[in-house]
């Protein structure tokens, strides 16, 4: 599970992840991307439906959790770069 926040709402998700591929699922809706890991700390997302790439970067850690902030990987030079954060927590 995960939070992440859009224009100042605070939002959940979830997903399942292995070595090579990601599902997510929020919004009532289902993406699945390719994982590519630059570090252990960081990885790339490439959606599988459309050209979109993102980068995570691991901030911190627990137990059961993580914090991290993610990014557009491609920079869009006519775009304002945008981070945000969220945090993962493992449910089971």
């Amino acid at each position: 599970m995960f939070t992440y926040e859009i224009n100042g709402v605070s939002k959940t998700g979830k997903f399942i992840r292995d070595k090579d591929y990601s599902v997510d699922y929020y919004e009532n809706k289902i993406d699945s991307a390719s994982v590519r890991w630059l570090n252990d700390c960081e990885f790339v997302l490439k959606d599988l439906n459309n050209d979109i790439a993102i980068h995570y970067k691991i901030l911190s850690t627990t137990k059961n959790s993580y914090t991290f902030e993610y990014k557009n990987a491609v920079k869009d030079t006519n775009k304002k770069q945008v981070v945000r954060t969220g945090t993962a927590t493992k449910t089971k």
